[in-house]
């Protein structure tokens, strides 16, 4: 929320915990400026610190108003002068006045400050996005694209073949990139990709979930061949887990001692969640308490990762898990199948058992239906783990 200040700090405003130098410029020189105020961020929270500043830029600015308004002016003997000192303006002295900045550098400025801890996905995808709108609309400052650019984009993503759900997130990208560096540097420039139409649905194949049976077969599998992949996948097939979740989880986040055996689902250096809705705990049974019984028992180091080889450069890399994976996986499901597949079932599975939709939600993190969903604790521990038993194939 921008919450202007007149006293403590003047000429500045406060934008998310953040101070904006902020500046009127005065009528007589307005001709001289493409926008009538001066922003500019002071890159600072601290009070004191952003009161300096404030008053250096302030006291520039007097200064460099001064000497345009003596450039301009009648003085006796000004016909004397040399043409370079009679239109003298210190370079330098004033703040620069940014109206706008090159989609690249918008690029850099995003990742640098959102992009601190992401996985080198995150900054690969929004690097792409970039390349992207630039060979179809080349390389321009934020404040030249266009309506007709976004559109423009749109088609060139559509001639590529890309399914409708690619089109959004990389719509999605731009527009956060965007509306990011038009806030950090209190530009007021309108976005022209938001709400751009396209066919959400268009080159989409509906998931299919793994049949009963065919995850009675993949779970004997995983427990005859019994090792880190194998245990991956028995632990997703009986939680509904999103792959990412399971292979970032740490060793500490399975409670094999409690009552109620559980797997704790919240963000850890390894990999972040999709939702803050995703944040959750989640009962342990049948093959998915075996798989943690199994990483408990072997594991090298009870603070690490519950599966190193998925995680061994400090990130998760659920990418490469899921290919292996979902190729392993092929011979043993149905067409249309992947190990997305198995959370597709849980559904199923906790449907047919006459679940509510509201726990399978909660065990699921899927967002809620309605706001009145949202409020409370949610359902206890015991509660969760009876409808999950329920589910337990035999």
């Amino acid at each position: 929320m921008t919450r202007m200040q007149t006293k403590s700090v003047p000429y500045t405003f406060n934008r998310e915990g953040y101070y904006y130098f902020s500046r009127r410029v005065p009528n007589d020189l307005v001709e001289h400026y493409s926008y009538p105020r001066v922003v500019q961020s002071l890159h600072t929270k601290q009070y004191s610190i952003a009161r300096t500043r404030a008053v250096m830029l302030a006291a520039k600015l007097d200064e460099h108003w001064s000497h345009m308004r003596l450039a301009h002016a009648d003085l006796p003997g000004k016909h004397l002068l040399k043409q370079k000192s009679a239109s003298f303006v210190p370079s330098g002295t004033a703040p620069q006045v940014m109206q706008s900045m090159c989609l690249t550098e918008a690029v850099e400025t995003y990742l640098s400050l959102k992009g601190a801890g992401k996985p080198k996905t995150f900054h690969a995808a929004a690097h792409r996005t970039c390349g992207y709108l630039v060979d179809a609309c080349g390389l321009k400052h934020l404040h030249e694209y266009t309506r007709s650019d976004a559109l423009a984009f749109r088609d060139s993503l559509i001639a590529r073949g890309l399914a409708g759900s690619s089109i959004t997130r990389i719509f999605n990208s731009v527009v956060a990139v965007f509306n990011f560096v038009n806030s950090e540097h209190a530009l007021d420039l309108k976005n022209p990709f938001t709400r751009v139409y396209h066919d959400r649905s268009a080159g989409v194949s509906e998931r299919q979930p793994v049949a009963v049976n065919d995850i009675r077969v993949v779970q004997a599998k995983c427990k005859e061949l019994d090792d880190e992949a194998r245990w991956l996948v028995a632990l997703v097939s009986d939680s509904g887990l999103r792959l990412a979740e399971a292979a970032g989880a740490m060793v500490s986040d399975l409670k094999l001692d409690h009552p109620v055996p559980h797997i704790i689902i919240e963000p850890n250096s390894y990999r972040g969640l999709k939702t803050s809705g995703s944040k959750r705990i989640v009962p342990l049974v049948g093959a998915s308490l075996w798989a943690a019984q199994r990483i408990v028992e072997t594991c090298r180091d009870a603070k690490g990762p519950a599966f190193p080889r998925y995680n061994k450069t400090g990130k998760t890399n659920a990418n490469s898990a899921s290919s292996a994976l979902n190729k392993w996986l092929k011979p043993y499901v149905g067409e249309g199948c992947s190990m997305h597949s198995f959370r597709h079932s849980m559904r199923d599975r906790l449907r047919a058992v006459s679940c509510p939709t509201e726990m399978v939600d909660q065990l699921g993190g899927w967002s809620h239906d309605s706001v009145g969903q949202g409020y409370g604790r949610g359902y206890e521990l015991e509660q969760l783990q009876q409808y999950m038993k329920a589910v337990v194939l035999t």
